[in-house]
């Protein structure tokens, strides 16, 4: 059986980096969707384009020299975007007040949500009491469509992704109006490190 495209992961050669022009598996997309390519690159214009000149520029002045938050500050900063929005999970409380304090700190208006915005108990979205990590008391469902448009009503200009749960992080993004970028990703096995599992596989086997 043969490999479908698009599946770049298989490709061990990986020409479309350095030599566009070189031999390609036969499951490269450059081969089979070169129209959707096109198409695709067409849509580099205006803002989007200017996103991505920006995130180049930061990437070339800071690899390996800035830690992520820097790399926020500065494709802000060069994008001339003074409103952020901080969308953070209850337990990362600390790291968001941190956070916040940090971007103020670098002249940005802040606004930020915590998951539980609301107050909307879990039954509300179909769950039972017996689904609840302690059923029989309230529990707040994670609210990324309340923090989406929070957000989106005092008009941030690019939104930050502090420790949503997987799928949660979805509906913020699917509802956000402003651009999204992750600072971190929740992974309370690894210390908010999900690429730990793919370094130690041996170690996280069990889970995997």
């Amino acid at each position: 059986m043969g490999i479908e495209s698009p599946n770049c992961a298989y490709c061990k050669l990986k020409p479309c980096s350095r030599e566009p022009e070189a031999p390609k598996p036969e499951f490269c997309p450059m081969l089979i969707y070169p129209g959707v390519i096109k198409e695709a690159v067409s849509k580099y214009v205006g803002f989007t384009k200017e996103v991505h000149r920006v995130a180049s520029l930061v990437e070339k002045e800071g690899y390996c020299v800035w830690p992520r938050l820097r790399e926020v500050v500065e494709f802000a900063k060069r994008l001339n975007i003074r409103k952020l929005g901080v969308a953070f999970c209850i337990g990362l409380s600390n790291e968001a007040e941190f956070i916040v304090k940090y971007l103020e700190g670098k002249g940005f208006k802040v606004y930020s949500v915590c998951c539980k915005c609301g107050g909307i108990d879990k039954t509300v979205i179909g769950l039972r009491e017996e689904d609840k990590l302690r059923p029989g008391t309230h529990e707040s469902i994670c609210n990324p469509i309340t923090q989406a448009e929070l957000l989106n009503h005092v008009g941030t200009e690019l939104n930050i992704v502090v420790g949503l749960c997987v799928g949660h992080d979805t509906l913020f993004m699917m509802y956000s109006k402003a651009p999204v970028t992750y600072l971190i990703a929740k992974d309370r096995v690894t210390g908010h490190n999900p690429a730990a599992a793919i370094y130690v596989q041996n170690y996280f086997k069990t889970r995997l």
